[in-house]
């Protein structure tokens, strides 16, 4: 498809000549003006001010008397600026050819040359609930992978799970004291959470409980038969809860290595420090000092000689360096660790690791419900199965109410209820903190998923209407100036892809779908686009193309999109 952008850019060069300006800057410097009527791309003269020692409007001037105009509705200089009018029949063929003969590979490219990524994501602890609070993690985690795939990379989502550490000493001594077998075969996670909880409240009151404690975890270190058993089947139990939760979610991961599978790699780590001289003592403890980073001391040791987060943490880098060569180590972890993965790069980058330069922390800001932090320690848990539960419910209401006779009503219903979840993290700046209201979530109008789902449904709806509309043979010559911010924006949609791939930021995907969704259904509303014989096809051939894109931009966030509603 035609790069209109840079047909602009070659335009300008060859009006201003060879040398002046470098090709690379004239592209940048290029703008898409804010209101349409202004021209399709605006090229500021400012920038040869200097070099041509004139007012920018006399440069602006100049350049459209150089420019014949080929290829352009016209081509008009206002005040600074040379505005483009890009021909609109021509262009519109091109993209509406290009959306339809590629359908859903549209934006598609091989940026990243089918380099791997691990992407450590959602990492809940066993034996607790994944509630609200994993929903960040897990949803931006699984959106960057589908647009990383988009641009041609190979992702490898990694549920890097909480499955080891003094917890575990406390859940069995709590599980030994108070639990019950039969409980936990019935309902394990919501009791084995209660055991947890009731041991943070005792120990108040009874200090000897975390002596208990650390016994027990010394014991699940050594290997005691017990220990281990107890261990092996509350990681069981709680991946097959977490399993359940991440298929409603549609989410899946290649590999499910936990901090317990790092355990035997972490003598390796202190050697390979030792072996760089990078291990210092400190009131005991062994740290790497990053002082050349502007760092805090990474402790890598405790005086007990005990292991720390960073440890297996290193252990894990290592290991994914070797295993998958990666282009790049993404971690989708909240903004709180933004210094503690400053300090990991850093320690890599000592250690020579070769994937240390690429390592990138993708934070993402809070998410509170009801204006309250989440907390499993204190008992204020919202369960983020409970909320997909009451959003599907929520859902297969409305659409009782507004659409009774509608086929596969529970389908329907679950992947508006979900999506709307998803779309109602993702739209939002990645950084931004998140107050979660499920009822402005589920909305059919406004900036949710559903509104954009609905938009889809809409175009389907249209082309229902016509059963020998075939969009493989269908006239491309679209006419329609009421079309052409659709047309735009359909065009943008590869550049979008990806810029979201550099930002590692969904909400760039989240918030086009919104923008093309808005713009066809203002095009809905003020075109009757089946009365215009001449033009029926070639509108319909733009609907068919805004469901194409608007699919596709749901998929790369991970939100189904239903063909009716």
């Amino acid at each position: 498809m035609t790069d209109y952008k840079q047909q602009v850019a070659d335009t300008i060069k060859q009006a201003i000549g060879d040398g002046v300006l470098d090709d690379a800057v004239i592209f940048d410097k290029i703008e898409r003006p804010k209101n349409s009527k202004m021209g399709d791309f605006a090229f500021p003269a400012f920038v040869l001010s200097k070099v041509f020692k004139k007012a920018p409007q006399a440069i602006a001037e100049e350049l459209v008397g150089k420019i014949n105009g080929d290829g352009y509705e016209k081509v008009v200089a206002t005040g600074p600026y040379v505005n483009f009018f890009l021909s609109k029949p021509e262009y519109s063929k091109n993209v509406l050819e290009t959306v339809l003969a590629e359908k859903g590979n549209y934006g598609q490219n091989q940026d990243g040359q089918n380099g791997n990524v691990p992407i450590d994501m959602s990492s809940p602890n066993i034996a607790k609930p994944i509630s609200m609070g994993h929903l960040r993690s897990t949803v931006i985690g699984n959106s960057v992978a589908n647009i990383l795939a988009k641009n041609g990379y190979h992702p490898i989502k990694d549920n890097h799970l909480g499955d080891w550490g003094t917890q575990f000493g406390k859940l069995i001594t709590a599980y030994l004291k108070w639990g019950n077998e039969e409980d936990v075969k019935r309902d394990p996670i919501n009791y084995l959470v209660k055991y947890y909880v009731r041991f943070h409240k005792e120990d108040v009151d009874h200090p000897e409980l975390d002596d208990e404690a650390r016994e027990w975890f010394s014991k699940l270190e050594h290997g005691d038969e017990q220990a281990i058993n107890l261990w092996k089947w509350f990681r069981s139990v709680s991946l097959e809860a977490f399993n359940q939760i991440y298929a409603k979610l549609g989410v899946s991961f290649d590999t499910y290595n936990g901090e317990a599978f790092y355990n035997d790699k972490m003598p390796e780590v202190i050697e390979l420090l030792k072996q760089k001289h990078l291990l210092k003592e400190s009131q005991g403890a062994q740290i790497v000092d990053l002082s050349k980073y502007d760092l805090n001391p990474a402790l890598i040791l405790k005086s007990d000689g005990a292991s720390l987060y960073i440890t297996r943490d290193i252990a894990t880098a290592i290991y994914r360096d070797r295993e998958y060569h990666p282009a790049m180590n993404l971690y989708v972890v909240g903004s709180e660790q933004t210094y503690y993965f400053k300090q990991l790069k850093a320690v890599l980058e000592e250690m020579g690791v070769p994937s240390a330069k690429n390592l990138h922390h993708i934070p993402f800001g809070l998410i509170t419900v009801n204006g309250k932090k989440l907390s499993t320690r204190s008992g204020r848990i919202i369960l983020l199965d409970e909320v997909l539960n009451d959003s599907i419910a929520l859902a297969k209401k409305q659409i009782e109410e507004k659409n009774p006779n509608l086929p596969d009503k529970d389908k329907v219903a679950q992947e508006v209820g979900v999506g709307a979840i998803i779309f109602g993290d993702l739209k939002n700046d990645k950084m931004d903190s998140i107050n979660f209201v499920l009822e402005e979530q589920l909305r059919f109008e406004g900036e949710t998923g559903p509104y954009v789902q609905y938009s889809r449904v809409r175009a389907e709806s249209i082309l229902r209407k016509v059963p020998d509309f075939d969009p493989e043979t269908s006239s491309r010559d679209l006419d329609d100036p009421e079309a052409w911010e659709i047309v735009k924006l359909l065009n943008d949609f590869p550049t979008i892809v990806k810029t979201a791939c550099a930002e590692f930021e969904p909400s760039v995907i989240a918030k086009y779908s919104l923008r093309l969704a808005k713009a066809f259904n203002k095009y809905y509303a003020h075109t009757r686009i089946l009365d215009d014989v001449a033009q029926r096809d070639a509108r319909l051939s733009l609907v068919k193309s805004v469901s194409i894109v608007l699919k596709e931009s749901l998929r790369l966030l991970g939100v189904k999109s239903p063909d009716e509603m």
